[in-house]
């Protein structure tokens, strides 16, 4: 099973996921976390590309198919093989990421979005995809308290409110689940394993 958590800057996703691997692997499960951009050698690097504050220069085309460079090295070498195994991947962010962002965000062309990341991931979406919401100045708020500033957190509020609304219009599909990541953590936590769990035995 693929499960991606997806959420605006600030939402959480990052401090979630450990827990729930851990919890998962209670359960029995094999569970392989991961994260985008990154997952592999090659898809480092270019996180470091994308994320450098220093790389003002950048358009929002650049931008765009470097995660899809990086994303499909990491579909082939990590995702696909994994979930052959029959194990379960969670990843930190994935290709709606690109939508909200690059689409949504950057305002560029959702067409040309969506055929570029189904040539980068071969079509591979998500068995399940958890959004974690929470309002874009509590989230930016929250960012700017740890020490992983980078420079698309840098972009405008404008930007990220538009990026966030672009998640709430993909979280209407049935792939997508809800989790309201304004409350505390442990709740969040909570909500969390509950999503998962009720999708993993909907699958069986």
């Amino acid at each position: 099973m693929f499960i991606t958590l997806e959420g605006p800057e600030g939402s959480g996703k990052t401090s979630h996921i450990p827990y729930l691997v851990e919890f998962l692997r209670e359960q029995g499960h094999i569970v392989f976390p991961t994260r985008e951009p990154g997952g592999t050698s090659i898809g480092e690097q270019v996180r470091e590309i994308l994320n450098d504050l220093k790389n003002t220069e950048m358009i929002p085309r650049t931008e765009t198919l470097l995660f899809q460079a990086a994303r499909a090295q990491f579909v082939e070498e990590v995702i696909k093989p994994r979930l052959t195994d029959g194990e379960i991947v969670i990843s930190d962010r994935y290709a709606d990421s690109t939508i909200a962002y690059q689409g949504y965000g950057h305002q560029q062309d959702l067409v040309q979005i969506h055929a570029l990341i189904e040539y980068a991931t071969g079509g591979l979406l998500p068995d399940l995809t958890v959004y974690l919401d929470v309002e874009v100045e509590v989230g930016l708020k929250r960012k700017k308290k740890d020490d992983e500033w980078n420079r698309l957190d840098a972009y405008t509020v404008e930007f990220h409110r538009r990026v966030r609304s672009g998640y709430l219009k993909m979280a209407e599909s049935e792939r997508w689940v809800v989790v309201d990541a304004s409350r505390g953590w442990d709740e969040v936590q909570e909500n969390l394993k509950e999503k998962i769990i009720e999708r993993l035995k909907g699958d069986e």
